[in-house]
This record gives structure tokens, C-alpha cells and sequence, in this order.
């Protein structure tokens, strides 16, 4: 697929861009579980890509109401500029060809980044983290890392506020200007603990000060009337919101990244 064209200027937002542009189908993404379209989008002469996922094309879940998903996308990328880290790519809920669905910012990824890899040996080198051991074919393992990067660390730390219950190494877009962007957040804030993902190589490791700043930062937004609260309100259901503000005070308490919880696979499948 081409790169974006351009992203708007400051004179007109990302969000202005997708929320009223035109959109126009260029193509599918095949590979993906969902509908997911890519389109072009215009408006007042500034233009760009994007990704539209209708409502219409989202496969039924037995964990998560039907119809859902796309507004779960937009509550990740609410929530994440609420952090002020800018981890996921401006995201709108909003008509298109195929009914309501989920609109955001193509993101095109620097192929020469490297946050996953498999190596052979017992311990992970030095500027990585371990994830776990995993079967590579003809009885081999070799142990999954992830690069110790403040970035994921607090993409880590996103991840267990939404409770995302699929983080896969393919939903990570670092990008040439050195941004981490991550997207995929369809199955995120079940009241239930649902966190899958690859990034575990911090848990049980204290907190950073930045992540309890944030988080702290968080608590105070997701109070009664707070703008935050009150848009997470319109996207999720009341208990999934409360979900979240026991998740944030947790995190709090124990100042400390989560671990396993053991009654659910730690790991998606297949992780990438």
C-alpha cells in the first residue's frame, strides 16, 4: 500500500480530518480477523489515509457484545491521549460507506525497527526483556524478547488500564521520527481480567514515576463529570468505565506492572 499522503497541518486537526473528511474505499486488509478498509479521506483540501472499520464487518465475539468493537477503538485512543503519551493513532467513530464504524490514521511503520525478536539463548541480552519461551518447529524453543524501550514501557502500562486481551507484535507501528503507535484495540475493557499480551517483561517490576504521574493524572480524569469520564461514558457501558477506575487505583495501590493472573492465557495466539 502507498504512504500516506500527507498528514493534515496544525490549522486543521487529525481528528477534523477524519471526523468530517470524505472517505473513499481504496482497498481491504485482508489478513485482518475484522472488515478493515483502507481509504483516502479529504477535506477542505488537506488529505490522508486511513483505516475504516464498519460496525457492519465485525466478527461476533462470545466475551464481548455485539456491535462493540469499534467504539472500543475509539475509548483506547481516548483514554491514551488522557496519558499525554500519544500512543494510539487519532481515532474517530463515525458514518462511512458501510454504515458506522471506527476511523483512524494510517500509520506507516519503519520496516527497519526492531522491538521483537527470538534468540537462542537462556537469558535475554542486555537492552531486552524476556516475554517467555516459545516452540519455533522440530522440537526447538528459543526465548521471545522485547526491547527494554520506554515506549513499550508505557504502552505496558496502557495496555493494563483497557485490559487490551490481544497485544500482538504486529499491532506495534514505530515509525521513522522514532513515535511508537499502537493499533488493533477491539477487544479492550471487559470488566473481566482479559490481558493478553507480549510486552510482560516488567511484571511485577515497580512502576516508573512517569506511569504513576500518569496514572495519577488518570484517577483525577475518570472522575464523576470529568470530560474524560463523561466520553468514555458514551462508548462504554457504566460498569466497563468503573472497571477502568478499579484497574487505574489497583495499579496505584501496588505501584507495581501486573502479572499473570493465571486463569487466562497471559499470551495471544499467534503473537504476531
Amino acid at each position: 500500500m502507498p504512504a500516506p499522503e500527507r498528514i493534515p497541518p496544525r490549522s486543521l486537526t487529525a481528528r477534523d480530518l477524519l471526523a468530517k473528511g470524505e472517505l473513499t474505499v481504496r482497498g481491504r486488509v485482508r489478513e485482518a480477523s475484522n472488515a478493515v478498509l483502507y481509504c483516502s479521506v479529504s477535506y477542505e483540501g488537506e488529505q490522508a489515509h486511513c483505516v475504516y472499520k464498519p460496525v457492519a464487518g465485525e466478527r461476533p465475539l462470545w466475551d464481548f457484545p455485539d456491535g462493540t468493537l469499534a467504539q472500543r477503538e475509539v475509548a483506547a485512543y481516548e483514554l491514551s491521549e488522557a496519558t499525554g503519551w500519544g500512543l494510539v493513532p487519532p481515532t474517530v467513530l463515525r458514518d462511512g460507506p458501510y454504515g458506522e464504524g471506527m476511523v483512524q490514521l494510517w500509520i506507516e511503520a519503519d520496516p527497519s525497527a526492531s522491538l521483537l525478536a527470538l534468540v537462542e539463548d537462556e537469558e535475554p541480552g542486555e537492552g531486552w526483556k524476556a516475554v517467555g519461551f516459545a516452540e519455533v518447529g522440530e522440537g526447538r524453543t528459543a526465548l521471545l524478547v522485547h526491547a527494554d524501550d520506554v515506549r513499550l514501557r508505557r504502552l505496558a502500562v496502557l495496555d493494563a488500564v483497557i485490559n487490551n486481551g490481544d497485544r500482538k507484535g504486529g499491532h506495534l507501528l514505530p515509525t521513522v521520527d522514532g513515535h511508537l503507535y499502537a493499533i488493533d484495540h477491539g477487544v479492550t475493557f471487559n470488566v473481566d481480567d482479559k490481558l493478553r499480551t507480549l510486552l510482560w517483561g516488567w511484571a511485577g517490576d515497580p512502576l516508573p514515576p512517569e506511569a504513576t504521574s500518569a496514572l495519577a493524572a488518570l484517577a483525577a480524569a475518570l472522575g464523576e463529570g470529568e470530560q474524560l469520564c463523561t466520553r468514555l461514558a458514551e462508548l462504554l457501558t457504566g460498569a466497563e468505565v468503573e472497571a477502568v477506575r478499579s484497574r487505574v487505583g489497583a495499579l496505584l495501590g501496588t505501584g507495581r506492572h501486573p502479572v499473570p493472573s493465571g486463569e487466562w492465557p497471559a499470551i495471544p495466539w499467534p503473537p504476531v
